[in-house]
């Protein structure tokens, strides 16, 4: 029993590493960095993916809508290409913004890798949406 216990206990041990080292594979920025660069006014591309009703509630200031959420599908994918457009010929950070920040911002992430924009200036915010700490920032359509 004790094995089986020992057992078990290096399995999740190992997913656990395994889970660590596909997370990292990304890009973070924390809201606290995009709010100064809003803020500053420095130069950075945001590409907001959230579906049309919700990008009209709520986004950050000059964000790109691409409506593309939860960007699974060919069609989807082609939705952000003007925002590949937009970032290809650029220095600045590009910034993915999702509901909250996870498999449709990874998704977006590849896609943009993909079509060359490079991996150093691609970013996935911390938390998406639904984790943005600054209200006071988000604007909306409506």
């Amino acid at each position: 029993m004790k094995t089986m216990k020992t057992l078990t206990f290096l399995v999740v041990i190992s997913l656990m590493a395994v889970a660590g080292v596909v997370a990292s594979d990304y890009n973070y920025v924390s809201p606290e960095k995009v709010k100064t660069w809003i803020e500053t006014q420095e130069p950075v591309t945001i590409v907001d993916i959230q579906v049309k009703e919700e990008f009209e509630a709520h986004h950050l200031p000059g964000s790109l809508a691409t409506y593309s959420y939860p960007v699974k599908s060919d069609l989807e994918k082609a939705k952000i290409d003007d925002a590949v457009d937009a970032s290809i010929d650029t220095e600045t950070p590009v910034v993915v913004v999702c509901p909250r920040g996870a498999g449709g911002a990874q998704r977006c992430y590849d896609y943009m890798k993909s079509r060359n924009i490079s991996e150093d200036r691609l970013l996935i915010l911390k938390g998406g949406i639904a984790g943005w700490p600054y209200k006071e920032l988000m604007e909306s359509a409506k």
